[in-house]
Parts: structure tokens; sequence; C-alpha cells
């Protein structure tokens, strides 16, 4: 009967509709024991088929899964990039093409490297040691090739189920690690009646160690509690960088801020001031000196232009106690700058983004000290990567992550990034405190757990009492090295004892 299901087109349809639910399981539908089980789906077509039917299956799951998953980023191109409709819904193909190719290049290397078939020992192997470590690998490689897009890491999906407990110690690669190692005993369950009690015993005690872990304190109490207060402005994406707006925007976070001032620290959003630093100093400088009176610290977003050398930079800028600036390090490519701009400065230009030319801020820039504390900032989507977020540990007692996600309307965008920052949290031990232009703003502990939540496309504000933490949590301190060290040394060794002795 299984076999019949994963023959020819069959295990084809399988494959393309466990691609195509498994967006379910990430916010905002979260139903995340979907992601287990779809990956099971997944990894028994695989099992039986042959390299190119095995690449042609990774291809069909990843092209449901980014079509699904990440079809918004149509909505950035065409509606606010004034891309036209045919040339947009291409570009939109190709990324989720590219996407694709991942776990098709999986498949062919897994199908290509390991015996096909069910043979116990070597299934054994497969399911349990290859799988899970090539995924994890896979998704890794994902997060930094051509500058990273880890939309989608299956680890993102377990931010309310037992396994984020693990989060600490591996970081999402991990999680993800350990959602496709459950699915791959799900797999053995159903296929090796010798082996049941055994795959049963793994996947409970799977379960259970990691649900402990979301019990451990990683890090530690740092300081006296502060009172903060998140500003959402609600800017339309089309309207904000129109003149204008530009005085009833700052009139409206100025107002919104006064409501605040009883704050330790009031944070506005990515870009919230609509102008450069230069244009703006005799406002923040009144402001400054308006935040000083009642003892408060605040975080802008905004423009600053280094005039000398001609480059401007998305900056967060904290006044009050002191100055400080941070600059946004990690560009988005065709958006925030363009690769090769030499070469394809003409084929690119159709794209209508304002303020589409930023120089990037550097890798080695200190956390930001607000209110007797010191914050790691991240701009946009720099909170999507992980390895990128703990440099600013362990002097960073908490993270602050300014967004704009006007740019995906109301698509699964924003609910799939307020997801990852949560991860951020859960990696590093420290709130997050995340102020959005349009939603969704919110306030996380270092649980992950959201305190706070402002409602999308309304103007809000939010205030919490978060508690900064210090410390170092196993993942601050190997980053993501644990997981590739240790997935490349199970490969090479499943791959030698395989072919030593080989199934007969």
């Amino acid at each position: 009967m299984f076999m019949r299901l994963t023959h020819g087109w069959r295990g084809d349809l399988l494959a393309l509709v466990a691609g195509v639910a498994t967006p379910l399981a990430f916010a905002p539908i979260a139903w995340w024991p979907l992601a287990v089980l779809t990956t099971a789906v997944l990894l028994a077509v695989w099992l039986f088929s042959a390299p190119r039917r095995a690449a042609w299956r990774g291809f069909l799951y990843g092209l449901g899964l980014f079509s699904v998953g990440i079809s918004w980023v149509f909505i950035s191109i065409h509606y606010h990039g004034y891309v036209d409709l045919g040339l947009a819904l291409l570009l939109t193909l190709l990324l989720i093409v590219v996407m694709a190719m991942f776990p098709l290049l999986l498949g062919a290397l897994l199908g290509r490297l390991f015996p096909q078939g069910f043979e116990t020992r070597a299934t054994r192997y497969k399911l349990l040691l290859v799988f899970p470590a090539a995924w994890a690998l896979m998704e890794w490689t994902r997060g930094w090739f051509l500058t990273g897009f880890p939309w989608l890491s299956l680890g993102y999906s377990q931010t309310d189920s037992p396994l984020a407990g693990l989060a600490p110690l591996v970081g999402v690669y991990g999680v993800s690690w350990a959602v496709v190692f459950s699915a791959a005993l799900l797999v053995g369950l159903l296929l090796d009646k010798a082996g049941r009690i055994f795959y049963s015993a793994m996947l409970v005690l799977l379960w259970l160690v990691a649900g402990v872990l979301n019990d451990v304190d990683w890090t530690r109490p740092h300081g006296a509690p502060l009172d903060v207060a998140l500003l959402q402005g609600n800017i339309p994406q089309d309207l904000k960088w129109h003149p204008d707006v530009r005085r009833p925007t700052i009139e409206l976070y100025t107002e919104l801020t006064r409501q605040h001032w009883d704050a330790d620290l009031i944070v506005w959003p990515e870009t919230a001031l609509p102008a450069f630093y230069y244009e703006t100093e005799s406002f923040l400088n009144d402001l400054e000196a308006e935040a000083q009176q009642y003892d408060t610290d605040m975080l802008i977003g905004m423009l600053t232009l280094d005039k000398d050398k001609r480059r401007y930079f998305n900056t967060m800028m904290s006044i009050g106690t002191q100055r400080g600036q941070y600059h946004k390090n990690h560009l988005v490519p065709f958006t925030e700058y363009l690769p090769l701009k030499s070469i394809l400065g003409g084929l690119v230009s159709f794209m209508q983004v304002p303020m589409s030319d930023f120089s990037k801020g550097g890798a080695d820039q200190a956390p930001l000290k607000v209110a007797d504390q010191y914050a790691g900032i991240s701009i946009c989507f720099e909170d999507a990567f992980g390895e990128e977020i703990i440099n600013a540990l362990p002097e960073a007692t908490l993270l602050v992550n300014v967004s704009n996600d006007a740019w995906f309307d109301d698509s699964w965008a924003p609910p799939q990034h307020l997801q990852m920052a949560r991860m951020r949290a859960l990696e590093t031990g420290r709130p997050m405190l995340r102020a959005t232009n349009t939603g969704i703003s919110a306030v996380i502990d270092e649980k992950g757990r959201i305190i706070e939540r402002a409602p999308q496309f309304q103007v809000a504000s939010i205030s919490a009492t978060i508690q900064p933490r210090t410390g170092m949590t196993v993942y601050a301190v190997t980053a993501n090295w644990l997981v590739v060290v240790v997935a490349l040394l199970l490969i090479g060794v499943s791959f030698w004892r395989l072919r030593r002795a080989p199934v007969e």
C-alpha cells in the first residue's frame, strides 16, 4: 500500500502537497505539528526515489512551500515597487524557483550518495542521521548564500511548541533538525515494524527533553526592570516619503511620545522620521531636551548622510542620556543596494524603490546605551540572521528590532517576521522590543513569548515592563557552528559506514 502511494506520479503529488501545506505550520496559521507531518511525507517519498526522481520531488516540495509561503514578495514588487504585473509575476516566480532549487539539490545528493529503498540498516542511517543533518545544512546554506534568505526555515514554525526549548542551545537550524528528526521517526514507525518501540521511545524522549528545556533560564536578570513604550504610526507605504506627509508624521510621533514620558525607553520604528538627520537636527535637539526632563531615553529610526563620502544609511539613533547611532549593515539586495551596480544598473531601473542605494554600516557596531542598559539593534530583516544578532552579546542586555513591513500589506509576511523575532529572543535569552510602522509591533520576553502586541494597520502605542538580562546561551557562544560541524560529521560517518559495509 505504501509503495503504491509513493510510486510514480502519486509520490510526486505527495511531495507537492506537502510543500503547499507546510507554510500553514508557520504564523499566522501556526499549526506547528504540521511541519513534522509534511516533512515526514517528503522523507517517505524521498526514501524510495532514484536520484533524479528525488531531485524532482524536492523541487516540487520547494515549489509548493515557497509559492504559498513567500508569495507576498509580489506585493512589494508590484504594488509598492511599481513594476508591471507581468514582470512582477516573473520576478516572484524566479525567486520561488531559486528557493526551490535547495530541496531539489538536497534530494539529488541524498539519492546519489545513499542507497535507495528500504533496508533496515541503511534506512536507519538515512532517516535518523543523514536526512535531519542534511536538512539543517541546507537551511544554513540558504541563510547565507547570495546574502541569505532564511525565510520558512522549519525551526521558526516551532516557537510555540516544546521544541522551542532547544533554541537557546542550537538555534533555529538545530530546531529544524529536531523537526526533521521527529519526521524521520514517524516514517520509521510506519515502515520498520521491528524498531517501533525504539522509534516511539526516541520521539517521546526528544519532545520531553525539549519541553523540560523550556523551563531552563539560560540568562539572568541584569539591573532593574524597564518600562518601555513602542510607537506605531501606521503611515501607508505609498505616502511615507511624500513631502506633504513629513510634518504630519513628525507631529504624530511627537504626540504619541508625549503620552509616554513615564517610560524609561521609547522606540520609534524604522525610518519613522522620514528625513535625514541634518534636516531634523533642530527638532531632535528640542525633543532630546524634553526627554531629558523626564529621564527618558529614545531610539528613533531615520536616515543619516555622510556628506563627505556621499553615502547614506538606514539608521537608529539614541537620544536622551547619550547620543549614539546604529547603521543597518545587512542590506536587502536590489531594494536597499544594487550588487554589481555598474553592470546591473540599467537592468533594474524599472524598480522605483525610494531610498534604494544605502551603504552598509559595518559588522562591528557596538550596542547602543539606553536607560542604563545596552541594546542590540537590528533593522528590518536583519533579525532573520541569528548569527548576526549574537554579535551584540554579551554586552547587550536587550534586543531591539525596528521594521517597516508596510511593504507587504496584509499578507503573511508580517506575522512570519514577528515569529522570527521571537526566535531571536529564544536564542539569546534576551527580551526583544519590536517597533514597526504598520505592525506587528510587539514586546517579547526572553522565552519568545509575546507580552504586548499592537493591532496591525492602526495608529497605536504599547507599553510594557521588561527585564534586561545578561549571560550567554549555548547558541550565543557557538552560533551555527555546533549544528554545522555535527551535521557534517554525522553525514560523513554515515556515508563511510554504508560504503564500507554496503547493504546486500
